[in-house]
């Protein structure tokens, strides 16, 4: 199955990267607003390099963090997809939903939009019954968008972050889920 390299809403145009998308994506990275929820912001080289790991994830699974452009300026704002996470917990193996906008991009619903078209690929072109998303319990305004796209938080399910040291900040983190509804045949 061939599966598409971009998603469109009627806002947004999820794409594959290309080398324009470095520099602002690496001024994003930079903003201590955007990483308040990160372990910290990222230079230049890291930044490019995450943008590397993203196009690889795209190549071996087909599908992963669309580079997010607003349709009616053609302005880079983030990224929003589906990814496998690189480590092992209770909740693994897995598909996550992630994103990562510009502080000048919040409070207009993008993230919502691009979430919900992001849900209905991998529902319905991936086949996928389950996508997760986490965050550190902090983060309200990415735990708004998990609630507004469907998902649902049980404390159970929350976790220490195993790629964060004993004692970080932001090691403990509140799982979401959405399962696919199941088509009713009679």
């Amino acid at each position: 199955m061939t599966m598409p390299h971009e998603l469109r809403t009627d806002r947004l145009w999820l794409r594959r990267w290309i080398p324009a998308d470095l520099a602002p994506f690496a001024a994003l990275n930079a903003d201590p607003r955007v990483t308040e929820y990160l372990p910290g912001p990222l230079s230049q080289a890291e930044s490019d390099a995450l943008v590397t790991r993203i196009e690889t994830h795209f190549d071996e699974y087909g599908f992963g963090l669309w580079a997010m452009e607003i349709r009616q300026t053609a302005a880079f704002a983030g990224f929003i997809g589906l990814l496998v996470p690189r480590f092992e917990s209770h909740f693994t193996p897995c598909v996550e939903i992630g994103w990562r906008l510009g502080s000048e991009h919040w409070g207009h619903g993008y993230a919502t939009e691009g979430g919900r078209a992001v849900l209905a690929f991998g529902f319905e072109v991936l086949g996928l019954t389950e996508v997760v998303s986490f965050t550190v319990s902090e983060n309200a305004r990415s735990r708004r968008v998990m609630e507004r796209i469907g998902m649902a938080h049980k404390a159970s399910d929350d976790f220490d972050h195993p790629l964060l040291p004993d004692g970080h900040p932001l090691r403990r983190h509140v799982l979401y889920r959405i399962v696919r509804e199941e088509e009713i045949t009679t």
